[in-house]
């Protein structure tokens, strides 16, 4: 398995893996154009076929804060570790940046919790994350829950 820095050329798969588990309710959906204008954010995890089996971003939001976000593994290959090393090579890349705190809003929070995630209050988190919400179809509804990495 290779794990890279997103291309352009790679927008279609993703769209197509990050909206499969979006239209079963497990995340939230992400428009092309989203994935565009976050596609520095993104690694992909490429196997020997040279097929996108998974891709997550790290968003920088706020000073020293970064978000896990679009985590998604090909349920062929799930449970294989491959979304493990997504998380754990995103975290090292914040390290990197100077990030002291990654967090996310997720449906997922077994999974997180053996990532070292803990759960927090939504209201732990500064308000200028919010942002993007707005154009949430589930605004003012989330029902995701906040979570923050313990290893720093």
């Amino acid at each position: 398995m290779i794990y890279r820095k997103a291309k352009f050329t790679d927008i279609e798969e993703i769209y197509s893996l990050v909206n499969y588990y979006a239209d079963e309710g497990l995340m939230l959906p992400r428009s092309r154009n989203a994935l565009y204008e976050s596609l520095r954010d993104m690694i992909v995890a490429v196997d020997e076929q040279g097929e996108i089996v998974g891709v997550g971003g790290l968003h920088i939001t706020w000073e020293s804060m970064g978000e896990i976000r679009s985590l998604a593994v090909d349920p062929d290959h799930s449970r294989q570790g491959i979304g493990r090393e997504i998380v754990s090579t995103l975290i090292a890349e914040g390290k990197e940046l100077g990030i002291h705190k990654v967090f996310t809003l997720t449906y997922q929070e077994v999974f997180f919790e053996k990532c070292g995630f803990k759960v927090i209050s939504k209201e732990e988190l500064p308000h200028k994350i919010w942002k993007e919400c707005i154009d949430c179809p589930k605004f003012p509804n989330c029902n995701e829950v906040a979570m923050v990495y313990q290893g720093y």
